[in-house]
């Protein structure tokens, strides 16, 4: 019988205390395999807290990281990345710990990865499946706007590449230059997809349903969104010159 893979969620938190005692235990519940690591910028609501209180109850499967200050989700990302790759972890997921990113949807990116033989899976909300629930229209239209310019700049095949709940393989993360990454807001998850996809990674869409946040403060701001479409630009020259 085949082992399953080592596998480690990354969830990056800031005042997510309405959030995180019901999704840490819903997705342990997912599989056996699974281990989760929050990476706490020093919430004052006392999320670190509760994740310390919910440790023993896990038997190692739930581990933390505290920061000391709100430094940027792609600053948290490059942090979860090194200590996965330290500890030999074989599938390194991004996910969102508002339930944005639906739990039932892991085992579907983890197949692509493993059974598929793809080096990263996207959940995707713009690939053929792919919803998004409870979103404006003018903020569906400005994200699939965003989607549209990235590709296009970038010639990137990735229908969603914004996506923020994401399965890498350990081998891409390892060929990837991570003292390199530039952007720590909006264009992070863009820059993560295009210096794999420059390495010849294999990415695979997965069609999720995407539901806004219902508890807690979204984090996107105007200045997260201009980095972005700055960033993108940025990404594509820098190509250009190499």
């Amino acid at each position: 019988m085949q082992m399953p893979p080592k596998v480690i969620i990354l969830i990056p938190t800031y005042n997510e205390s309405e959030n995180v005692g019901s999704l840490v235990p819903h997705v342990l519940s997912m599989a056996a395999h699974y281990e989760i690591l929050i990476i706490d910028d020093g919430s004052p609501d006392g999320t670190a807290t509760i994740v310390k209180e919910m440790m023993p109850q896990f038997n190692g499967r739930l581990h933390l990281m505290e920061r000391t200050q709100k430094a940027g989700l792609g600053r948290a990302y490059i942090a979860g990345f090194r200590w996965a790759l330290e500890r030999g972890y074989d599938l390194v997921f991004e996910m969102d710990c508002d339930f944005s990113h639906p739990p039932e949807a892991l085992a579907s990116l983890e197949k692509a990865c493993t059974e598929d033989k793809f080096d990263i899976a996207v959940g995707s909300r713009y690939t053929k499946g792919g919803k998004v629930q409870n979103w404006p229209l003018n903020r569906l239209m400005l994200s699939y706007g965003a989607s549209l310019y990235v590709r296009l700049i970038t010639g990137m095949p990735v229908k969603d590449p914004t996506a923020g709940f994401i399965c890498y393989k350990r081998e891409i993360l390892e060929r990837i230059n991570l003292d390199r990454v530039r952007f720590i807001g909006y264009a992070f998850q863009i820059e993560m997809k295009y210096k794999s996809f420059l390495k010849g990674a294999r990415i695979k869409e997965v069609p999720i349903t995407f539901k806004d946040r219902e508890k807690g403060i979204s984090k996107m701001s105007t200045k997260i969104f201009k980095e972005g479409l700055l960033g993108v630009v940025i990404l594509r020259m820098e190509k250009a010159v190499k």
